[in-house]
């Protein structure tokens, strides 16, 4: 017959037996934690390129530094100066110069076109000083050189909207204060007909000597 007590006895020794073990390991962590060394710091880990050359070998390179993009300098401008001339109302340019006007005069104006109706047998395309007829888009004059020389530049009411004009031709009948007018036909100059007009002369404003109409073309 089994005895009854035997149940607690078993009971009693299996937590005396849980206790011991809990006891025991409590020591040993404590152990533990005095003797075992202090971990490392993990190890600073950097990026590096490995290349690969044409023997299959491979080569290790360092980091290559950061790409950084300046900003251009904004360098200052240069100033543009303007030419006080520029703002002068009497002052008009032609061939890139500054002119000023020099003078007026009372002027019979007649008209011809660049043909033998007009120009007879010197018909040829080509003025007095070997400018062809069609300088300046047809638009110049014919004038006696003792009153307006060769080169010299003129406006005339009613003619080319008022733009300077230059003298590049002659005329057997252009005498004394006469002056002819080009139009690139028979007909313009026709309508033109002859006309009593005050003639402007312009003059270069910057100093510096007219030019040779013989060679400027």
């Amino acid at each position: 017959m089994r005895d009854p007590a035997w149940p607690e006895v078993i009971r009693t020794s299996l937590r005396f037996a849980a206790v011991s073990a809990a006891i025991s390991l409590v020591v040993w962590s404590a152990i533990l934690a005095k003797v075992a060394p202090t971990a490392r710091p993990l190890a600073d880990i950097s990026l590096v390129t490995t290349q690969v050359d044409s023997t299959g070998g491979s080569e290790v390179l360092p980091d290559e530094p950061p790409i950084t993009f300046e900003e251009p300098a904004n360098d200052p401008e240069p100033a543009i100066v303007a030419d006080p001339r520029s703002f002068d109302p009497a002052v008009r340019w032609f061939n890139g110069r500054p002119v000023k006007p020099a003078k007026h005069i009372w002027m019979t104006v007649t008209a011809y076109s660049p043909d033998a109706r007009s120009c007879g047998t010197s018909d040829d395309g080509l003025t007095a000083t070997l400018h062809a007829v069609e300088t300046n888009g047809f638009r110049l004059v014919a004038a006696d050189p003792t009153v307006l020389p060769y080169g010299a530049m003129v406006t005339v009411e009613g003619y080319d909207r008022g733009q300077i004009v230059p003298v590049l031709d002659c005329g057997g009948a252009i005498k004394g204060n006469r002056l002819d007018v080009l139009f690139p036909t028979h007909e313009e100059a026709r309508a033109w007909g002859v006309r009593k007009i005050r003639v402007t002369v312009w003059k270069y404003d910057d100093g510096k000597p007219a030019e040779n109409p013989r060679k400027v073309r």
